[in-house]
């Protein structure tokens, strides 16, 4: 896999007002920062850091393959 790939960035505050940062087609690729923006610039470099580990491997990174959907919880139950 080459070329340019758009993948989708999830970011979610924590309780302590940091930006998790996640890759929704790539779980594995997770970050925190101080900010939206700083959490933004860490992903893609923690990206680009397990591409060029996967490479030096010599295997493909594992994007997608997975699916997304909507799942019901009662949190009333939880």
């Amino acid at each position: 896999m080459r070329g340019e790939r758009t993948l989708t960035a999830v970011f979610t505050p924590d309780e302590n007002g940091w930006t998790m940062a996640q890759l929704a087609e790539w779980p594995a690729v997770v970050t925190c920062g101080r900010t939206v923006e700083e959490a933004r610039e860490l992903l893609l470099d923690a990206a680009r850091e397990m591409i060029a580990s996967y490479r030096d491997e010599g295997r493909e990174p594992p994007i997608g393959g997975g699916h997304a959907e909507a799942i019901t919880i009662d949190l009333a139950a939880a």
